[in-house]
C-alpha cells in the first residue's frame, strides 16, 4: 500500500469526515478505457458539490488530488496515484432542460448531454455524441469533434478551487484555446451551462448518427484505447504526421498504434501503462525525426511511474 511519509497515521486517518465515501488502494485500470495502471491511495466519491467543497476546505494541504472522469482520455501510470483520487459520481451527473439551454453535471457524460438535448429538441450539441467522457473533462482540455468544440456552446460554468471555494465564471472567462482551458490547474468543474438552439429532434437524431457511423468507421472505437493521443500540432494532423513517420501499426509489449487511425493507441488484451507511454514517446520521437516537428500529449497521463523500467526503451 502506497502512504505519504509525512505522518505514521494512515492517508484516511488524515482526512476529514465526509458525506461521500472514501476507498483506500482503490484499484483504477477497471475503471479507464485503456484498462492499465496502478492503485489510487485512496479514492473520493463525494455526494455532492457542497460535500466535494467541504472535503478541500478541510484537508491536510500536503495532500495532492487528482481528479478523475470516466478514465476515458487519461493513462494511468503502473505505480498508482498518491494523494486523493477525486471521482465524480451520480451527484454531478445531473442534466437539465430549460429553454434552449442545458444545464449538466460535471460527472454527466457527453454522450447523455447531446442525447438530452436531442429529445428536447435543442440542437447545436450534437458535436458530444463524439466525445468520449464527461463535461467535466470536456471543460477542461476543451474538448472537441465534428467541427465543433464546448467553447462554442458553453455559457458559463460553476467550479470549485483547492481551498472548498465555489466560483461561477462566464465563458468568456475561461481563456479557452485548442485543447486548452486557461482557469487554475487546480480548479474542479462542477457544472456547466450549455446553449442551443431549436430544430427537430429527429433531424438532430440524423446527425448524431451520422457521427457514430463516420466514428465507427474512422476510429478504433471497440477497442481499449483512451481516444485521440496527441493534438494536431497548428497546420498539420497527427495522423498523418505519425503515418508518414512509418508509426502506423507500430508495436510496444501489448501496446499497438492503431492500423485503423494511427492517433490512437491501443491496448490489446496485455499492455502495461509503461508500454503504452513508451509507445507513445517513440512515435514522438520518430515524427519529429522525420518532420521537425513535435507532437504535444493530448491523452493526460497521471501518477507514478515503473520505477524499474526507461521510457528511452524501444519499441520493437
Amino acid at each position: 500500500m502506497m502512504t505519504l511519509q509525512r505522518s505514521d497515521r494512515t492517508l484516511i486517518e488524515r482526512l476529514p469526515p465526509v458525506r461521500g465515501r472514501y476507498t483506500a488502494d482503490a484499484p483504477l485500470a477497471k475503471i479507464t478505457w485503456f484498462r492499465v495502471g496502478g492503485q489510487a491511495e485512496v479514492m473520493f466519491r463525494p455526494a455532492d458539490a457542497e460535500d466535494l467543497a467541504a472535503f478541500l476546505a478541510l484537508k491536510p494541504a500536503d495532500i495532492p488530488v487528482t481528479v478523475l472522469g470516466v478514465g476515458s482520455n487519461v493513462l494511468i501510470r503502473d505505480g498508482g496515484v498518491t494523494g486523493v483520487v477525486v471521482r465524480l459520481g451520480r451527484g454531478f451527473a445531473a442534466i437539465d432542460v430549460s429553454g434552449h439551454e442545458v444545464t449538466a453535471g460535471a460527472g454527466a457524460l457527453d454522450v447523455n448531454v447531446a442525447g438530452v438535448a436531442r429529445d428536447a429538441g435543442i440542437a447545436g450539441l450534437e458535436f458530444f455524441s463524439g466525445i468520449p467522457g464527461t463535461i467535466g473533462g470536456a471543460l477542461r482540455m476543451n474538448a472537441g469533434a465534428f467541427g465543433a468544440e464546448i467553447k462554442d456552446v458553453v455559457v458559463s460554468v460553476e467550479a470549485v478551487d483547492a481551498a472548498g471555494r465555489l466560483y461561477r465564471r462566464d465563458a468568456t472567462d475561461l481563456g479557452f484555446g485548442y485543447r486548452f482551458c486557461g482557469v487554475p490547474g487546480d480548479w474542479i468543474f462542477l457544472s456547466a451551462l450549455l446553449r442551443g438552439h431549436p430544430d427537430a429532434s429527429d433531424a438532430i437524431d440524423r446527425r448524431m448518427e451520422a457521427i457514430k457511423a463516420t466514428r465507427d468507421a474512422t476510429q478504433p472505437t471497440r477497442t481499449r484505447t483512451g481516444g485521440s493521443t496527441f493534438a494536431n500540432p497548428p497546420g498539420h494532423k497527427a495522423w498523418q504526421l505519425i503515418d508518414a513517420a512509418g508509426c502506423r501499426g507500430l508495436r510496444c509489449g501489448g501496446a499497438m498504434v492503431s492500423e485503423k487511425h494511427c492517433n490512437f493507441l491501443i491496448n490489446t488484451g496485455s499492455a502495461t501503462a509503461h508500454e503504452l507511454e513508451t509507445l507513445g514517446e517513440t512515435v514522438r520521437r520518430r515524427v519529429f525525426e522525420t518532420s521537425g516537428i513535435r507532437l504535444e500529449w493530448e491523452i493526460r497521463r497521471i501518477g507514478v511511474p515503473d520505477s524499474t523500467r526507461s521510457l528511452k526503451e524501444v519499441a520493437q
